[in-house]
């Protein structure tokens, strides 16, 4: 298998104002072609460190794809470094001056095409792939039979120049094995007790197969995966081994193909002809974000309310006032009311509600950091659950929160078809 390293370079990310999202897409687009990547560098914009940075990397692997440093300045340090590094010069490449000239006409800017001209200046020895969404080309240069490939920073460009132009290229140039994966979420099972469980079954896996344990919450993603250079009995190898896994984990499987929470609900919804509504406190509209980042979405799910304060619970989804007092706001008799009036606010067979304390401070009510109140209602029937996190840092206790709760959802569901 070729072996690829990733060099993000940029102070923004050395400093923490930037998230590096580049690494983990590439990463996970290289995997599917059968390319494992054993190194991520995160450097800074020094001609120096960039230059010992790719000397350590195309010592490890055969393929490097460096992310950022790359500007429309002639101080462009990154660029330099290339040059220097592969021994080369830096020049102006006509093909993507035009390119660029081109990009500018089109977008109404040809008045600071000079300032970008920078842009087209390129290492003389280098295969240049025109970037579509930006002024920025991606450059490779190519040493003793390994790859190296410069691209700009901003992942909505990194994205289609990786996609649609650097693992075609890659996959004519390499001849790779193709790969191929299965996930089966459990839950209901600790990770120790699980691989206790299934520890024949794994140990019985052939050599180009490998599993993988995913902890998402409180589910654990059994990923397996399959390297051969034929797809179709790849596919039907994988699917003879998870059958061989089911009967080990009955009753704890809530899906067998797709991995995100939210999409195994979407396909069930969607199965079912079940609508959805949400109606959220603590989690902020974490729930009916992560419904709704599924294409198709209109069909099952029908609207949320964030109702924060207590007088919008009463107002919005009539929960009783009277409740709210003697048992406070955070608790699981407001959760239920919630989820009762959402639903018939939306008029859908499923409801779902969140009441809670995110943090950093304790609640209205004196409530915990952490705790949360939570309830499921299908039609007449409801479970309310309690959980207390205090350790999450609040954007992590919205998304544990609404995570646990699209998977008891889907639990629930599955139980339902399973006694009918």
């Amino acid at each position: 298998m070729e072996k690829a390293v990733l060099i993000t370079i940029g102070d923004e990310i050395l400093s923490g104002n930037t998230v590096d999202t580049n690494s983990n897409f590439i990463a996970t687009e290289l995997k599917n072609i059968g390319i494992q990547v054993v190194q991520i560098f995160t450097i800074s914009d020094e001609i120096e460190t960039i230059k010992k940075t790719l000397h350590a990397a195309l010592e490890s692997g055969d393929l490097v794809i460096t992310t950022g440093g790359l500007g429309p300045t002639r101080d462009d340090k990154t660029k330099k470094a290339l040059a220097e590094f592969f021994n080369d010069e830096i020049a102006l490449d006509e093909v993507t001056f035009e390119h660029l000239r081109k990009y500018m006409e089109k977008r109404g800017r040809l008045e600071i095409l000079e300032r970008n001209r920078e842009q087209a200046f390129v290492p003389t020895k280098s295969l240049v792939f025109q970037n579509y969404y930006g002024t920025a080309p991606c450059m490779m240069m190519e040493q003793n039979g390994k790859l190296c490939f410069s691209l700009p920073g901003v992942p909505y460009e990194v994205k289609p120049l990786i996609k649609d132009q650097i693992i075609p290229y890659l996959k004519n140039k390499f001849n790779l094995n193709y790969i191929t994966t299965r996930i089966v979420s459990v839950v209901g099972i600790p990770e120790s007790i699980l691989a206790d469980t299934i520890e024949n079954w794994e140990l019985a896996l052939p050599d180009n197969m490998a599993l993988s344990y995913l902890p998402v919450g409180t589910r654990v993603k059994l990923r397996l995966i399959a390297k051969g250079d034929n797809e179709e009995l790849l596919q039907q190898q994988l699917e003879d081994r998870v059958q061989m896994l089911l009967p080990l984990v009955e009753g704890h499987t809530i899906a067998t193909s797709e991995d995100k929470i939210e999409k195994i609900l979407g396909e069930l919804l969607s199965e079912k002809k079940l609508t959805i509504s949400t109606a959220e406190s603590c989690t902020g509209g974490e729930l009916a974000k992560m419904i709704t980042s599924n294409s198709g979405c209109s069909k099952y799910f029908l609207g949320g309310i964030i109702a924060y304060a207590s007088e919008k619970k009463t107002e919005i989804l009539k929960v009783s006032q009277d409740t709210i007092d003697q048992y406070t706001v955070v608790s699981e008799q407001v959760a239920r009311e919630m989820a009762k009036g959402c639903q018939e606010l939306f008029d859908t067979d499923i409801s779902l509600s969140t009441t809670g304390v995110a943090g950093p401070g304790k609640g209205e009510d004196g409530k915990e950091v952490g705790t949360v109140f939570y309830t499921i209602r299908i039609n007449e029937k409801e479970q309310t659950s309690k959980l207390y996190m205090p350790h999450l840092e609040r954007l992590d206790f919205m998304n544990f929160v609404s995570q646990k709760i699209l998977q008891d959802l889907i639990g629930m569901l599955i139980q339902t078809e399973d006694n009918q």
